[in-house]
């Protein structure tokens, strides 16, 4: 969710697709397609200053409840999308995404940001330059599954992921039938998450400048959001019964 600037509420609803609440809580659908796709998992999203809405579908193939047979098949899915207010037109900027989810403009909106969470790593699209339109590998071969990230617009961005990254996952990756049989077990059976709590904060080369860890996972586990604002880091979870709020230096 994210406020434009006519504080309305932009909102990425995983089911029902690009939304825009206004003030009084009257809600507008913005969005359920693109290319005559419809959006299955709208997930995450940033709005420039001249107001278009740069967002995910982390999946066409999987719902939101399904997410971790996403993992499981661990195809390209997923797309990242822009929203224009003024014409309503939607462009897709990028296909063939391993789960798009968070998005991050950078301090001078040239470029972009985009998670794929069960690829390990962040792609970077450019919005301006010699390179506008291009995009490439930002970070690779991170600890965890990436989940949000967002910037502060001073030149750090926040990621959070949700969990360090699993042996037996990694292992299975290559062997797509062995993750199709186990795809039919009781989840029950699945690999289980560590419940870790993991932040990292990046400058704009793409190099790590911070971690912040909760090996127990007792304070904040499942990570799936981290926003800077006044002095302070928010923390998100899917699963979590409260908010975390990490005084920065």
């Amino acid at each position: 969710m994210q406020f434009d600037q006519d504080q309305n509420l932009i909102v990425c609803d995983a089911d029902k697709g690009l939304l825009s609440i206004d003030p009084q809580g009257r809600i507008t659908v913005l969005a359920t397609e693109a290319e005559g796709v419809p959006f299955r998992f709208t997930d995450a999203l940033d709005i420039a200053a001249d107001g278009t809405i740069y967002f995910t579908d982390a999946s066409s193939r999987f719902i939101q409840k399904e997410y971790l047979y996403d993992l499981m098949e661990s195809k390209p899915h997923g797309r990242f999308l822009s929203y224009d207010p003024a014409t309503g037109r939607i462009a897709v900027l990028l296909k063939d995404l391993y789960f798009a989810n968070g998005v991050a403009l950078s301090q001078k909106e040239d470029f972009v940001l985009i998670n794929e969470t069960y690829r390990y790593r962040i792609v970077r699209y450019w919005l301006k330059g010699p390179r506008a339109g291009t995009h490439e590998i930002f970070v690779d071969n991170l600890p965890g599954f990436p989940d949000n990230i967002s910037g502060n617009r001073r030149g750090t961005f926040w990621l959070a992921l949700f969990t360090v990254r699993n042996p037996t996952v990694d292992k299975l990756h290559p062997y797509p039938f062995l993750k199709a049989q186990l795809s039919k077990l009781p989840k029950t059976m699945w690999p289980k998450p560590k419940p870790y709590g993991l932040v990292l904060a990046l400058d704009e080369a793409g190099n790590i400048t911070r971690s912040l860890h909760d090996p127990t996972g007792q304070h904040l586990r499942v990570i799936t959001s981290a926003r800077e604002y006044s002095g302070h880091l928010y923390l998100g979870s899917l699963h979590n019964d409260r908010i975390g709020k990490y005084p920065l230096p």
